[in-house]
């Protein structure tokens, strides 16, 4: 960028390079918006989304939607595998029509209403504790809920639902893996202080992150590298790994991360 004036706002990312470490199937969204400011992406997945292994759980649960009072998404991946199996069994999003829907995030309920759900219930933070501001244990005792999710996640939702009184079936409708990737180039690129920034946009990116380097601290990766991230989650978990968040969205989407990153590159637009 030419002279000492901070670039437009459409033009702070010019000439950056930014890391995504999203699925690939999922980056699309982020990549996209970090090249419309300007920003050059570099796609560096940590994860992968696959199938539950056993799909039964779930199956089964689906079968049976008339018996449940509630059902939360944590996730845009917990809503597409949910009714990719709604799908396969040939059932109608008409099933829930007397069901109750939470969803973590506008995300989220933006996927919902794609599969025909509408008037979603969305807290104000989006995360699970979000959830659980917006209930209360009256509202929730001696309710069934159903919570479609990752394998691998939190506890604290299904745990305090459960202590209000609730009854709660938590069914896999994800794994995810880390997919082959070339570390060793990446961490070259690194050493050489070629990346701008590097984005974390879920607690499991970051952990796989970590794993792809040996379990190596952040601060050592990265040599000096800002990190982006959504959420305090995905922040905490960079702070147990050895990192730091020189960005952390306050609304917990996409355009909330690219937001941030952009006010982080204008307040920094003016330094050496």
């Amino acid at each position: 960028m030419n002279g000492n004036h901070p670039a437009p706002a459409s033009q702070v990312l010019l000439g950056k390079r930014i890391v995504i470490t999203r699925a690939r199937t999922q980056a699309d969204s982020l990549a996209r918006r970090i090249e419309e400011q300007g920003g050059e992406v570099i796609e560096f997945p940590t994860i992968e989304i696959h199938p539950p292994r056993d799909p039964r759980p779930l199956e089964e649960a689906i079968k049976k939607l008339n018996c449940y009072d509630w059902l939360m998404f944590t996730s845009v991946n917990g809503v597409e595998r949910f009714f990719e199996c709604m799908n396969r069994l040939k059932r109608s999003v008409a099933e829930l029509k007397d069901v109750q829907i939470a969803a973590i995030g506008p995300e989220t309920a933006k996927r919902l209403e794609t599969a025909g759900v509408k008037n979603c219930l969305v807290p104000a933070t989006y995360q699970a504790e979000g959830i659980l501001d917006v209930l209360n244990t009256t509202a929730m005792r001696g309710k069934r809920i159903l919570i479609p999710r990752a394998a691998k996640a939190r506890e604290i939702l299904p745990e305090t639902l459960r202590q209000w009184g609730a009854e709660v079936d938590v069914v896999e409708t994800y794994r995810t893996v880390i997919p082959p990737a070339n570390a060793g180039k990446l961490k070259e690129t690194l050493r050489r202080r070629a990346i701008d920034m590097i984005t974390f946009t879920s607690p499991s990116t970051v952990s796989n992150f970590a794993r792809l380097f040996d379990g190596q601290r952040l601060a050592d990766i990265l040599n000096e590298t800002p990190i982006a991230c959504i959420g305090p989650i995905t922040k905490k978990t960079i702070e147990e790994l050895g990192g730091i968040a020189a960005v952390s969205a306050q609304e917990y989407t996409i355009p909330g991360l690219v937001s941030a990153m952009v006010e982080y590159f204008q307040r920094n637009v003016l330094r050496p």
